[in-house]
């Protein structure tokens, strides 16, 4: 490898021997794995190790190389001083003073007045939590737990009583997915650290799930929700096709793994149905396993040995597997349902380079409040402020929306709110047109 000359180093490591300026061009060329530069508050730093240490996992950190993270980074930190303490060795310098603070031509105004937003809802006390919100959600997850046991243990185990059994612990069980979603996001605890050790406990024994397999998929949704190869959300493994570009780009290449323009029908078969008790079932304990993750492991047999000990007494081992899985059919139909209908009947499309109020609007919409419908999406009904705003404690959400309205209004950047029944409908709907796209693609481009 040729050496470089000291002008070079210079312009690397600065004159005083710690950093220097940095154009939009010059960042930009730093991309690829193993050699990543982010932009944050004006500051570049060199994150091509530390991506393989970041809580939130490596894939995020790169979603965003080469480009200005600013809006991400405060988005999901809730203490930025303690994160820019760990920051700090990578500062390899700061953009010239002649560039813009943004890049990709964002809109700059849009941008100062979306953090002028943020500053006015912190000041307003809504991102302070109330635990005795929490802790009443978790004690209704518990109480369904134990009414569930107390019917077998009174009424025996019939074919009625079980199925009222098997009801109220997949209510507990997608309650306690909100549950653990709360933590997960930052958004109880006043330190990351208490959030992060009771997440382990919520997602792991309440659910027999990992928390390190939740993060690496979840914050890579939020940091691109929507984005083909960003967003693992909607990576569909050849399934389905959605939004408006891939149906196309399938057809002209004449990709059919399966009969797309028949998705809309075949997705109650495939996709409510195995998403939790195959697909994800799989991937937690393949991922437990291949990356290590032992103490999320031990959490998750915890869960199972609990359910096993509390229910093969009555059931035998073989009926106490059959109530587990049918359980989890029922969990999986409602957490499909409720986290599709704000992202699928939306756009869906490559990197944009957007800036975060507008990627976030174009990829989510609202479902209206009510009071069952808080409880039934565990408050994902406002999926516009929870992608804008993540650790927002999610009682606050209500509080924020008119303000986040108001803004969307001044710049004409569309907000989107349905009622359920049209938003569980939509998805239907937009799964059909998008195999329409593709047969039209696959028989005539």
């Amino acid at each position: 490898m040729d050496r470089l000359s000291p002008l070079q180093t210079d312009r690397i490591t600065g004159t005083n021997g710690r950093f220097g300026t940095y154009t939009w061009e010059e960042v930009q060329k730093h991309t690829k794995s193993g050699d990543q530069w982010i932009v944050v508050e004006r500051k570049v730093y060199n994150v091509s190790q530390w991506v393989k240490r970041h809580p939130g996992g490596l894939r995020i950190i790169g979603h965003y190389a080469g480009e200005d993270a600013t809006e991400a980074f405060t988005a999901f930190h809730p203490d930025l001083q303690l994160v820019r303490k760990y920051m700090k060795p990578l500062l390899i310098g700061e953009l010239e003073a002649s560039e813009p603070s943004q890049d990709c031509q964002k809109n700059a105004a849009l941008v100062e007045d979306f953090r002028a937003l943020r500053e006015h809802l912190e000041a307003e006390g809504c991102f302070k939590n109330q635990p005795l919100f929490f802790l009443l959600h978790l004690g209704h997850i518990l109480l369904l737990e134990a009414i569930a046991l107390m019917l077998v243990w009174c009424f025996g185990t019939g074919w009625i009583n079980t199925a009222i059994v098997a009801v109220l612990m997949a209510t507990a069980q997608s309650q306690a997915g909100w549950l653990q979603h709360d933590f997960g996001h930052l958004s109880v605890c006043k330190t990351s650290r208490w959030n992060h050790l009771v997440h382990k406990f919520v997602i792991g024994h309440l659910k027999g799930a990992s928390a390190g397999w939740w993060n690496h998929r979840h914050f890579q949704h939020h940091a691109k929700p929507n984005v083909f190869k960003k967003d693992p959300d909607v990576n569909m493994l050849n399934a389905f096709v959605v939004g408006k570009v891939q149906p196309v780009e399938y057809g002209v290449k004449k990709i059919k793994h399966l009969p797309y323009n028949h998705q809309h029908k075949y997705f109650f078969f495939v996709g409510p149905p195995l998403l939790i008790p195959v697909y994800f079932q799989f991937q937690i304990f393949h991922n437990m396993i291949l990356h290590g993750l032992w103490v999320d492991l031990a959490w998750c047999i915890s869960y199972y040995v609990r359910y096993f000990l509390c229910y093969t007494q009555f059931y035998g081992v073989f009926w106490a597997v059959i109530l587990f899985n049918f359980v989890r059919f029922m969990e999986s139909h409602w957490f499909v349902w409720v986290t599709q209908m704000s992202h699928i009947p939306m756009n869906i499309d490559y990197e944009k380079h957007q800036d975060w109020l507008s990627m976030q609007l174009v990829a989510t919409c609202n479902i209206e409040q009510s009071p069952f419908n808080d409880w039934f999406s565990g408050h994902l009904n406002f999926q516009i402020e929870h992608h804008l705003f993540p650790t927002m404690p999610r009682h606050n959400y209500w509080r924020a929306a008119p303000h986040v309205r108001a803004l969307c209004d001044k710049y004409g950047v569309k907000y989107q709110e349905k009622t359920l029944y049209g938003a569980f409908a939509d998805i239907i709907r937009s799964l059909e047109k998008s195999g329409e796209l593709w047969l039209d693609a696959y028989l005539n481009k």
